[in-house]
């Protein structure tokens, strides 16, 4: 196993490249917690732009159509297993998660809470992010502020797991969540052209 206390890329489109596909993102600094409410309040109700809060820094990203479709893949498929293995979970979305005094705030792709519960949680079992353009706030330090056990990373293929273990998060091999997941198949059936393609594939791997 690995530590992991930072889960962030560093290399953000250059100015003026033209990228189809990528998502729009819109970073601020030097702001203040109140800063953050007050531009949460500006976007009110809608989903998107999606906002991630790290130490006086404040990222909105518009997703584009790629990262929006392989997180509901995603997503979908993870909802299929747990109905599949009869495991109650509530799938909670882009739930915004913050904490002011811990200076983080954070809107995940996805997120879960399993149990019998799980309204009575303060805070997701399971967050999953899809990091389709890179560059970007530290999101596993925001989430590692905010106390999320298991956080998912889609990057290129590859879905990585980082469960928090004390003060800092650990690579794991598997999901402590759903431990009999192939998230190596659920990363490949991400990529299909359809749900319909996705959880039929899926779903016969399972014996359905």
């Amino acid at each position: 196993m690995a530590a992991m206390t930072s889960r962030s890329t560093t290399t953000p489109v250059r100015l003026g490249e033209y990228v189809p596909t990528s998502d729009r993102r819109i970073a601020m600094y030097g702001k203040t917690w109140a800063d953050f409410e007050a531009v949460l309040a500006v976007r009110g109700d809608r989903s998107s732009p999606r906002m991630t809060y790290l130490d006086g820094a404040i990222e909105l990203v518009s997703p584009s159509r790629d990262h929006e479709g392989i997180k509901s893949l995603i997503g979908r498929l993870v909802e299929a297993y747990c109905r599949h293995q009869n495991i109650l979970v509530r799938p909670d979305g882009s739930w915004l998660l913050r904490a002011r005094p811990k200076e983080a705030a954070v809107e995940p792709d996805e997120s879960y809470c399993f149990g019998t519960n799980p309204k009575a949680k303060d805070r997701p079992d399971l967050v999953i992010e899809v990091i389709w353009t890179s560059g970007g706030i530290d999101k596993l330090e925001a989430y590692r502020r905010l106390e999320v056990a298991e956080v998912w990373f889609w990057e290129d293929d590859v879905l990585s797991v980082y469960t928090l273990d004390g003060e800092r998060y650990v690579q794991q091999e598997r999901s402590r969540c759903l431990p009999d997941l192939d998230l190596a198949l659920i990363s490949k059936l991400a990529m299909l052209d359809t749900l319909t393609e996705a959880l039929d594939a899926f779903l016969a791997t399972l014996g359905s």
